[in-house]
């Protein structure tokens, strides 16, 4: 198996100001029945694109939904 999983779904909108907002389903790592719905807004910065919101949600087998704790972000290379 490949050491990069792929999404389940994954869609993507560009908004009017130039920034995108994606939507992408994951399986959960310890149970794959589960689902990691995260929500997304990036925007152009230079060359790169910058996440500007996040939001992520965890779907139990069973379809219970919670969110999830923000991730801690990426230092950027200086």
């Amino acid at each position: 198996m490949s050491g990069t999983s792929q999404p389940k779904a994954s869609m993507r909108t560009k908004l009017p100001n130039g920034d995108f907002l994606t939507l992408t389903v994951w399986a959960g790592k310890t149970d794959p029945t589960a689902e990691v719905i995260t929500v997304q807004i990036r925007h152009p910065e230079g060359d790169q694109w910058e996440t500007i919101g996040r939001m992520a949600a965890y779907r139990t087998s069973d379809g219970t939904y919670s969110q999830l704790p923000e991730r801690t972000p990426t230092p950027k290379p200086t």
